[in-house]
Parts: structure tokens; sequence; C-alpha cells
């Protein structure tokens, strides 16, 4: 292939270099990467440390989530019990599902991303290790408040799935479905952030050499995750924003009696939830090929293919979300089309599943813990997709619909395709974290009871849903034939916790946090790059690689990194760092200077999680001053990054010389803009694709809107806008302060046309008129929130010029910036144009 970056690959022949270390260069590194002590655990941000809390914290909702399951089971052990009222029931089924799908699912396997990729990608450390904490304390200060709702009666009730019009304010009228809403699209918030991180990480920090072709095949899997989060999260951010508003200020967008529509919100959430059980399984599964060729002692069948199954799923997840919908009355075409996604979608998942299979034939047969639960995740993920395709059958679905035959599905699918898969990783990488490994003699107890409890527990189920017994019921009359498959799943339930609670005590008695000495933790032979000797710096030195399993195909190499014989055995610039690569092919562009540990991401993550709560308790003074500190926090992290050092470039092995500093698309901050911009650009096609469908719904309340030609004053200001915003790069060059008017006028360009836009829109129709109009207002006001982001941004450009902080004659601060005020104006065009045409 040709370079990307006119860098020659000969130069890798120079590795592993020869040359004797200098004495000191590892406590040098040991000193910039220390420990935290005391306090300093909150302002960590080493993957290492962030990736523990983050795993840590997700399998606590687990165990949470895993304890109202029971609650239910035992209240539906027999019929009529009154163990729980049917108000605490309610919420209790909600807050299973949502702690399930939201606190545990997602967070765990981007989890298990910021632990492991910069170990596997020999990486120092992820680009955004101060992002990455954010979303860790955003997750978990979030999220601990929420679950918090169950004891004060103020939990949800509404399901996780949160319907309308059952969670309008007519039907719930307390602040428990404010909960869900408030607190839900402040946890996604988080999981976006993590998947920016996790997608610039795996593109651009791998290790030298380390091609597309030559990845992990869990690092494929995490950016397909990422890239899935940042196409379906939106979706979903956008309903509760609705919903939410709806409830606060009576804007009806899913009031059919107003022009609104429910089934919009449907729409909206199974766009995001139906691809939400590929965004889990992805990850798993991507754990499970490399478990399997560690525990096989073999190379990967069908590596190629694989990746290629994982895009596939990707791509087709996004067509299937209208299978949850088949009962409300589509067209016989769309139910066609969803239907056939949704079975072809199965597809690529046999393709993994087959892989599987074939390694492990081909390979060394083993029945360590890891292997153990991996072949019952075989098991149980292909009878979840056995059910899978039988409920994407339009005439099965309608009878199968909303009963306990789709509660088994679930179950076993994500069981199967997510829990077990988890549990394999925690036998096979704890010891890379762990000064002692887990004991296999307890392992092989906990899969046993894990196994046959799930299937005792969720097997009976299908026959209880085709008997006719519905989702949701917190009890039911005897002489139905249920009370016997109740009575089982809950037997069953209380087997697979005992497995779960034994496991616990396995990890109370063994895991002991801590770097494995040298190579002494790759207990089943792993291959890839987490099994170097690695200390709170990652690998002592960035190696070559030319294989995808360089510890079996390379030898020597462990002994060569903890020499220091491979790239940046040394810190270059007395700061943290790692090595920047290109793409596609992975060669070295330039040396990151990477933020250390800090307060302010802490605090950040604090005050934000104080403004939602502030407003969901109606505390509006409170939350004001939360989102002010917050704000404050943020751009006080900020202020700190983005600074040269004085060493134009640098030396990182065998005389190669890299620059320390680099903007445009060459920047890794670039690259996490456009990934932003992207999640911003979904959220608007999601309202855009609001619009549409209500006025096609529900033409009778629509309003003629504005002419085209009476916008023309301000499209012309949004140009303006993006014009303004574009020159502020070139002008940096001779006046800092010129940069930072430029972006300033931009922003009030923009704004204005938004400004003005309003008033056109305001004097023909009111946001409680209709549905549509709502929507229309809807539009305008996402847009005027990026007015108020590009206003910080570019008063943080003019701080930074002020006090001379800002790199010239090109800057970082000012290309984001610019890049994002110019997208902003770019939304105000566009949305504008579109809600005049569709009229």
């Amino acid at each position: 292939m040709k370079s990307e970056t006119g860098f020659d690959h000969a130069l890798y022949d120079r590795f592993p270099t020869k040359e004797a270390r200098p004495n000191g260069e590892v406590e040098e590194l040991e000193r910039i990467w220390c420990a935290p002590r005391g306090w300093q655990y909150l302002t960590v941000v080493n993957n290492n440390y962030v990736g523990v809390y983050y795993l840590g914290t997700a399998f606590l909702f687990f165990l949470l989530a895993g304890a109202l399951a029971l609650l239910m089971r035992v209240q539906l052990a027999a019929p009529l019990l009154e163990i729980l009222p049917q108000g605490t029931y309610n919420q209790v089924f909600t807050m299973h599902g949502t702690v399930m799908m939201f606190l545990f699912a997602v967070p765990a396997v981007e989890a298990a991303g910021v632990l492991l990729l910069p170990q596997m990608l020999a990486a120092r450390d992820l680009p955004f290790p101060r992002l990455s904490a954010y979303a860790f304390w955003a997750y978990a200060v979030g999220g601990l408040c929420f679950f918090a709702s169950l004891f004060i009666g103020l939990a949800p009730d509404g399901g996780w799935f949160m319907y309308p019009p059952l969670t309008s304010k007519a039907y719930s009228p307390g602040i428990n479905t404010d909960f869900w809403l408030l607190g839900i699209g402040f946890i996604e918030i988080s999981a976006i952030a993590g998947a920016i991180e996790i997608i610039v990480g795996v593109l651009r920090t791998r290790a030298p050499n380390m091609s597309l072709d030559r990845m992990p095949i869990f690092a494929w899997a995490m950016l397909v995750f990422a890239g899935m989060i940042i196409i379906a999260f939106p979706s979903v951010i956008l309903a509760t924003l609705l919903l939410e508003i709806e409830r606060a200020f009576n804007w009806p967008f899913f009031d059919a009696t107003r022009g609104g529509d429910p089934v919009l919100w449907q729409h909206l959430f199974w766009f995001f939830g139906h691809p939400e059980v590929y965004i889990i399984f992805l990850p798993a599964a991507g754990m499970l090929s490399m478990i399997v060729a560690s525990v096989s002692r073999a190379e990967l069948v069908g590596y190629r293919l694989i990746v290629l199954a994982m895009l596939a799923t990707g791509f087709i997840s996004f067509g299937v979300w209208a299978h949850h919908m088949f009962a409300i009355g589509m067209p016989p075409m769309s139910n066609g089309f969803f239907s056939a996604a949704s079975m072809a979608v199965s597809v690529p998942a046999g393709i993994q599943v087959f892989s599987w299979i074939a390694t492990i034939a081909v390979g060394r047969r083993s029945f360590s813990t890891p292997a153990l639960f991996v072949i019952g995740s075989l098991l149980v993920f292909v009878t979840g997709g056995l059910t899978g395709v039988m409920v994407a059958m339009v005439p099965f679905d309608w009878q199968a619909h909303d009963s306990y035959f789709i509660v088994a599905h679930l179950h076993y699918v994500l069981i199967g395709g997510m829990v077990f898969p988890l549990f394999a990783a925690f036998y096979y990488w704890i010891p890379m974290v762990s000064k002692r490994a887990l004991s296999e003699r307890l392992g092989r107890w906990i899969f046993a009871l894990m196994f046959i409890g799930m299937n005792i527990a969720f097997m009976p189920m299908h026959l209880a849903g085709l008997m006719g017994m519905p989702r949701r019921v917190y009890t039911y009359l005897p002489d139905r034939g249920w009370d016997l498959p109740n009575l089982i799943s809950t037997f069953g339930a209380f087997v697979l916790a005992a497995g779960v609670l034994l496991f616990v005590i396995d990890l109370i008695r063994n895991f002991r946090p801590a770097p494995a000495e040298g190579n002494a933790g790759n207990v089943y032979g792993g291959g890839t790059l987490e099994w170097l000797p690695s200390a709170l710096y990652s690998t002592r030195s960035i190696p070559v690689i030319h294989s995808r399993e360089p510890l079996w195909d390379q030898p020597g190499i462990c002994d060569d990194v903890a020499a220091g014989r491979y790239f940046l055995p040394r810190s270059a610039t007395g700061k943290r760092e790692t090595i920047v690569t290109s793409p596609l092919l992975a060669e070295p562009q330039y040396l990151q200077i990477m933020p250390g540990p800090s307060v302010w991401p802490f605090a950040a993550a604090i005050f934000t999680a104080g403004f939602f709560l502030a407003l969901t308790v109606q505390a509006y003074v409170f939350g004001v001053a939360s989102g002010v500190f917050a704000t404050l926090a943020t751009l006080r992290w900020l202020w700190e990054t983005d600074r040269p050092v004085k060493e134009k470039s640098v030396d990182i092995g065998a005389g190669i010389r890299v620059p320390t500093y680099v903007t445009g698309p060459s920047s890794h901050g670039w690259w996490a803009m456009i990934v932003l911009i992207v999640v911003m650009g979904m959220i608007f096609l999601m309202a855009i694709f609001s619009l549409l469908y209500l006025m096609g719904n529900q033409r009778d309340y629509w309003v003629e809107p504005p002419d085209v030609a009476d916008g023309v004053a301000v499209y012309a200001l949004h140009v303006t806008a993006i014009a303004s915003a574009m020159l502020s790069r070139p002008v940096l060059g001779r006046s800092a302060a010129g940069a930072a008017l430029l972006l300033g006028a931009a922003v009030v360009s923009t704004g204005w046309a938004s400004w003005t836009d309003w008033g056109g829109w305001r004097a023909i129709l009111a946001p409680q008129d209709s549905g549509q109009a709502a929507t229309v207002h809807a539009l305008l006001a996402l847009h005027a929130a990026l007015v108020a982001i590009g206003l910080l941004m570019a008063g943080f450009v003019g701080a930074k010029a002020a006090a001379g902080a800002l790199a010239r004659p090109r800057s970082n601060t000012v290309d984001l910036a610019a890049l994002f005020i110019s997208y902003a104006a770019l939304q105000g065009f566009a949305g504008s144009l579109i809600a005049r045409l569709a009229g």
C-alpha cells in the first residue's frame, strides 16, 4: 500500500535497536505517570485507573438491576401475590430495564474499551484522557443519583421505553418521568464522550505499522460500536428533549389531539433502541474473538470476514428499528421491509458464530473458565437469535408481541450476547490489571450456576408467552397455566443469582489492582499487545508490529519492549506523551503532549449532574448556578490544553524525528470535532425527520410557512457567518485578536439570522399550536443552543488571545472553534430552508 504521509517504511528496520538505554529513563517515566495518592484518586486520568473505575461501577449497576429482577421474580412466583404493590412494581421493572440497558450494558463495554484499547494498541493512553475521566464521573454520579430516586418513591414507572401518552403530563403528572428523561439524557452525553475518545483513539494512536488489517479484532469491534453510538444515540437524546419540553412547556410533539403523534416517539426511540442491541453485542463479539483465538492457541479463522460482518451488522441494524412496531398498523410494504432487514441482520452474526466454532475446531481444546463462558455464550446467543428470526416474521410477531415470549427472547440475546462474554472477559483479562488471577475452580462453578440458572429462568418464559401471559403485569389470576412456568423461572433466577454472588466472592478474594509483573498476567497465552510488560505508563517502549499476533510471531518482543528498544523509550519532552499515527497504515505523524491529572473534569461532571438534577426537582436557581460552575470548570480544564512545547520536533527513537504540534486534519482534535459534528448532525436529521413525519400524518394542523424568498436575509447572514469563521484561520497568523473578533462576528451573524427567522415563524404560529409548530420551534431552539456554545468558544478564543496563549500562525483552538461555528451556521441555513420548503 502507498504511504499516506511520505513516511519511509524502511526506517522500521532500525527496530529493535541494539543501543543500551541510559539509566534513569524508567524512573523518569514512573515520575511522570505517577500513581495517585489520597484525594488524587478523584483527579486521576490514566486509562488503567479510569477503566477499572468505569468497569467496577457498571458491574455495580448490574448487581443492583439484578436485585430488582429478583424482586420481580418473587412477586410473580405465584398468582395474586402482594409482595410489591402495583405502583412499586412498575417502578421496579422500569428501573430494572433502564439500569440494565443504559447504566450497565453500554457503559460496561465502553469501560472495557477504555481499559483495554491503549494496551492493545500499545499507546500510552487514549488521546483525550480527561474526556474519559469526565465521561466516567458524569456516568457514575448521574447514574447513582438516578438510581437513588427508587428509594424516595420518585423512580420512573412508564417502562424503560417510556411510551407517550402514558408518560405525558396528563397521565404522569409527577416528576418520576422527568427523572428518566433528564437522567438518561445526561448519561447518554457521557456515552457519546466515550465514543469520541474510542474512535479517535483507535484510528490515531495505534502502534507503528499496525495497519487496519493488523488491528486486534476487539479494536475493530469498538470502532464499529463507537460509530453506531454517534449515529444512534442522538435519536434518543432528541426524543428525551422533546418529551421533556412537551411536559414542561406544553409543546405537543406527541399529543395526537393537537397535531402530534405518540408513534413518533416509538420511531425515535427504536431507531436507537434496536441498534443498541448490536451496539452491546459487537464489543462482546470482539472480546469473544480475542478469547477464542487465545484459548484455542490458533489464529482467528476468517478475520477479514468477521470485520466485514461487524460493518454489515452496524449498517443493517439501522434498518431494523420498526421490527418493534409491527403491531401499530404500519403499511404492509413497511412491515415487509423491516421484516426482511430483521432476518438479514442475523446473517453477519452467523458468520461470526461459525468463525468461532471453526477456530475452536482447528485449535487446541480448552475447558478453562473463559472457554466455558465462550461455549455457553454461543449456545445461549444462538437460541436467542433463532427466536429473533421468529419474531421478525410479522404474523408470528402479532401473536407474540408484548408477551413473555419477547421477554425470554430479549434475555437470551442479551445474556448470551453480552453478559456471558463479559464474564469470559473478566476471567481472561483480569490478570492484566490484578496481581492475582481469579480462581479457575470457582470459575467453573460460577459458569455452571449461571448457565443452568439462566436457562431455567428464561426457557419457561417462552411457554408462558405462547400461553398468553403479557409483559409488565405485576400479578395474574390462577388457573391460566402460568403458575408452574413462573415458579420455575423464579427458581432459575435465584440459581443464576447464586452464580453471580459466587463471582463477587471470587473478586473479593483475588482481585488486587496492579499491573502484572512482566508477562506473568498472560495466563492463557494471548498473542496481542495488551500482554506486553506494562506499568502506569503502559508499555516501556512502543513497538513496531508486523502481524496481528505479535507476541506469537515476533520472538523476543516482550524483552525488547521492556529494554526500551522501540519507539519513545523515554519522555522526549519531560511530559506525558504518546505517538499519533496515520489512520490507515499507522505511520508515525507527531508526538502528542497529553494532559495529566486534573480536578476540573471531576468538578465539571459533578456540576453537570447538579444542573440536570436541579432541573428535575425544579430547583431552577440551583440549576442555573450549577450550569455556570460546570461551564467554568470545563473552560478551566480546556485552558490547559493545546499548549505547544518549546521543542518543535523530537527524536522518538532510532533518530526518527516527528513534530510536537500539528493543526488541521492531521490533528487528533480535528478528528474529534468532526465526530462531534456528526453527533449534532444526527440530532438535526432526527428533528427534520420528526417534522416531515408529523406533516405527513397530521396535515390538517399545518399552517402555510413563510415564503422561501422571505428568508433571503436569513440565508445571507448564515453564509456570512461561515465565511467569517473560515477567515479567522488565515487571519490568526497576523493578528490573534483579529481571529477572535472574526469568530465572534460569525457567531453574532448566525445568531442574528436565527433570531430573525424565529420572528418570522412566531408571527404565524406559536409552539403550543400543533406538533408541527412545536417541531419548527424545536429546530430553532437547537440552533440557538449551538449559537450559545459558539459564543462560549469565541469568548474562549478571545481570552486566550488576550493572554497570549494561542499558538501561531496556526492554532488548534481557533481551527476547532471555526469548524464548530461554521457547522452551526450551516445547520441554521439548512434548517430554515427545509422548514420553508417542507410547507
